[in-house]
Formats: C-alpha cells, structure tokens, sequence
C-alpha cells in the first residue's frame, strides 16, 4: 500500500473546499489522519513532527524570537513577527506569558536562553501545545524564521489521529494537495508499519463538512 496520488488528494481536497463555502472569514483546510494497528503507548509513535509545506500555510505563522539585546534588530529585519530580549524575557510576568503563548504560533529561543525560556515561559506555551524552539548557535535566523513561518506541528496526543491544518481554502487544491502529501509523508516515516497504519484521511475547512478518503 503506498499513499495516495497528489490528482486523488486534489479530487477529495476540493471537494471538502466545495462543501465548506460560504463562511465570512478565510477558513483553514485541515488533514486529519486517523491511524489503525498501532500501540499508543509505544514510543515508536509518540509523533510530533515540524512539517514544513512546501505551498506555503496560506496565512503566514506568527514567528517570535527571543534573542540576546545584540540580535534584536536582525531577528526583526529577518521577519519576527515578535522579538524579546534575554533582558526582557527575565523580568516577563505570567500575564505577559500567557499574551506572548496565545499570539505566536513558534516561539524561536537562542539555544543558550532555553534554561531561562522553559521557566518563564514553559507554563504558558505547555497547555497550548506549544514549546520553545532552541535555535543553535550560528543558526542562520533569516531561514530558520522563514522555514517557521510556513510549518505546522503534527502531533499525537491520547488518540490514534493526527490533525493539522495544510493550508486555506483559497489555495490552489493541488498545492493543498502537496502540503498534504509533505504531512502524510512525514507521519509515514514515523509508524511501525508505515502506510498500513493510516486507515483514513480526512479532509474540511474549520467549519465545513468532513469528506473521508478510505485507505
């Protein structure tokens, strides 16, 4: 078994689109993956992959970048849509946390400001599913930036699914169809059997009807 063609993605994925029209705001189109045959406590699929989607996410990710003082002005010529200083991330109160936690989607950390990060911020990225992203030293800011800016996280909690949006509706089915494909093969390489531990894909805008492709 061998996973879906990107013309058979694009049939299922517009169809979904098709069916979720007609809402006032730009909806995302969300894959969800439904595993069979696996052992959720093994930690053979303990998956929490950064996928990044080669079309783009359709609506950029929020990046924010914490950074010693000196490299403040390149993380924010570099795109950050947020930038805070090992100064301030020290003195953040919870309050601030939990305001930085809900309006980024990737957290960027100086590799050295981790210890520092995971304290401060930790409690308020944790409940969110979030977690800081050590940056190594050297680490080329720009395209680590740019490479966020267009990934999502794919993870599995207590479930066999795996859920994560691929783009938005006014995207191009087949490019829709693409990131699909960079997600599902990235979940592919993480299971115990590879494909034959996917049962069904599912495909809907935030608000739309699921439409199910059987595998």
């Amino acid at each position: 078994m061998s996973l879906p063609s990107r013309e058979v993605l694009t049939q299922y994925i517009a169809k979904a689109v098709e069916l979720g029209k007609g809402r006032n705001f730009k909806q995302s189109v969300e894959l969800i993956i439904v595993l069979q045959d696996i052992d959720l406590k093994s930690q053979q699929v303990k998956i929490r992959e950064v996928v990044n989607l080669p079309k783009g996410r359709g609506k950029e990710a929020k990046v924010c970048v914490v950074v010693d003082p000196d490299l403040a002005e390149v993380a924010k010529e570099a795109g950050a849509y947020k930038v805070i200083t090992s100064n301030e991330l020290r003195e953040l109160n919870k309050k601030q946390a939990k305001k930085i936690a809900s309006e980024c989607d990737w957290v960027l950390v100086k590799a050295d400001l981790m210890g520092v990060a995971g304290r401060v911020l930790g409690p308020a990225l944790g409940p969110r599913g979030k977690m800081p992203v050590p940056v190594p030293s050297g680490g080329a800011l720009k395209s680590l930036i740019e490479r966020y800016k267009n990934s999502v996280l794919v993870k599995i909690k207590d479930q066999p699914i795996l859920m994560t949006a691929i783009g938005t509706e006014d995207m191009k089915p087949e490019d829709l169809a693409e990131n699909a494909l960079a997600v599902l093969s990235a979940v592919e390489s993480k299971l115990p059997s590879r494909t034959a531990n996917i049962g069904k894909l599912v495909f809907k805008t935030t608000m739309g009807i699921p439409v199910e492709l059987a595998l």
